[in-house]
C-alpha cells in the first residue's frame, strides 16, 4: 500500500462519527507515517464535518422528529442535546467557549467534533465560536492521541526488542 493511500485512510478514518481523530492518528502511527503530517491530515479530516453538522444537524433532527420510524429517535437525540446544552450553560455560564473546547478534547469516545458540534448547534452557541472551540478541542485531542500512540509504539517496539 502507498504512503498516499496510508494518509487517505488516516483522512477518511478521522471523519467517521466516535472513531474520528481518536483512531486515526493511532492508525497512522501503527503503520509508521510521520507523526506531525499524520496529526494534520487527521485534524483537517475531523473538522470537514464540522460546518456541515453545525448548520444543518439540527434542522435534519427537528424534520424527522415527527417521522413514523425515526420520529422517536430525533426526537430522543433533540431533547437531550437540549437538556444537556441547557445543563453545559447553567455550569460553565460565560465559560461555554472553554467547556466546549475541553469537553472535544478528552480523547474519550463520544466527546469528539461531531458530539461537539451538534451540542454547539442545539446551544445556538453561535458559528464562528463553536468552530473555533471545536478546532482548539481537536487540536489538544490530536496532540494527547498523536503522545499517547507513540509512545505505546515506542513501548511495544521496546518490549518485542527484549525476545
Amino acid at each position: 500500500m502507498s504512503v498516499f493511500t496510508k494518509y487517505l485512510i488516516v483522512f477518511f478514518i478521522s471523519m467517521v462519527p466516535i472513531i474520528e481523530l481518536r483512531g486515526a492518528v493511532p492508525y497512522g502511527v501503527s503503520m509508521e507515517l510521520n507523526q506531525y503530517i499524520t496529526l494534520a491530515v487527521a485534524v483537517v479530516g475531523n473538522m470537514i464535518p464540522v460546518p456541515f453538522i453545525y448548520l444543518f444537524a439540527r434542522k435534519i433532527l427537528v424534520w424527522g422528529a415527527n417521522k413514523k420510524y425515526i420520529g422517536k429517535f430525533f426526537t430522543w437525540c433533540l431533547e437531550k442535546g437540549e437538556k444537556g446544552g441547557k445543563k453545559l450553560t447553567e455550569k460553565a455560564g460565560r465559560g461555554v467557549f472553554v467547556a466546549l473546547m475541553i469537553f472535544v478534547g478528552i480523547p474519550l469516545p463520544g466527546t469528539g467534533a461531531w458530539t461537539g458540534t451538534l451540542a454547539a448547534s442545539l446551544l445556538d452557541f453561535g458559528f464562528k465560536k463553536s468552530v473555533i472551540a471545536v478546532l482548539l478541542g481537536v487540536l489538544i485531542a490530536g496532540v494527547i492521541m498523536t503522545i499517547g500512540s507513540l509512545l505505546v509504539a515506542f513501548g511495544i517496539t521496546s518490549i518485542a526488542g527484549l525476545f
